[in-house]
This record gives C-alpha cells, sequence and structure tokens, in this order.
C-alpha cells in the first residue's frame, strides 16, 4: 500500500490527504510526531531523493534552529542526525508510492505531478 509520511497539522500534508482521499487513492498515514521517522525508511529517501531535497529550508523548524546547528548540515550524515531529533525539519509529505514506476518515492506536493503517478 502507498504510505503518505507527515505531521497532521502540516497544511500541505492536509492537501496531499484531501487529493489522495479525493482521487480514490488508497494510502496509510505514517505520522512522524506519533510515530516517529522510520530509520532504514529515511536511509532509502536519502538514497533515491538527496539529503538536500528532505531538508526543508524555508520551514519555522529550520529557521528556529541554532545557526551553529544550521551550519552543521552539511552533508547526508548530519542531515538524517537531524531529521531524526527534528522531524519536523523534513519537507513533506514524502510518499512511497506502491508499485509506482520510475518515482517511487517523492517529496513535497504536486496535485500534477502526483496524478501521473500510477501506482
Amino acid at each position: 500500500m502507498t504510505t503518505l509520511y507527515g505531521i497532521p497539522n502540516c497544511e500541505t500534508v492536509k492537501k496531499a490527504r484531501s487529493w489522495m482521499d479525493d482521487q480514490g487513492r488508497t494510502y496509510t498515514f505514517h505520522d512522524f510526531k506519533k510515530s516517529g521517522v522510520p530509520v532504514d525508511h529515511l536511509d532509502a529517501w536519502i538514497a533515491a531523493l538527496g539529503w538536500e531535497a528532505l531538508v526543508n529550508r524555508k520551514g519555522t523548524t529550520w529557521r528556529k534552529l541554532d545557526p551553529d546547528m544550521q551550519a552543521g548540515v552539511h552533508d547526508a550524515a548530519s542531515a538524517k542526525a537531524l531529521m531524526l531529533a527534528h522531524p519536523s525539519v523534513i519537507k513533506r509529505p514524502v510518499v512511497e508510492w506502491q508499485g509506482a514506476r520510475g518515482k517511487p518515492t517523492t517529496v513535497g506536493f504536486k496535485a500534477d505531478d502526483w496524478a501521473a503517478i500510477k501506482g
């Protein structure tokens, strides 16, 4: 089954979940706040998408970080440590598309791009 990862109060996640429901797509929702960030999946996301795509440098969580902590994020290992410590810094939603060809994992929400995903 397709899994949508995020936090429930995020506006982008709300739009994404609404889109999934409107399209009749079945999915499970993984709440980072309640269930944490699955480390093995985070490793796969970093490998597939790159850590730069996953760290939301425009969000509130990033802006509230100490400048030294921000400056310390310079590679996959430091980004992974930050994302595990502060799940809200992960750009949302991350979606693992079951049965999708081409892009089985995506980050962010763009309805037009999602409509093209078969899975």
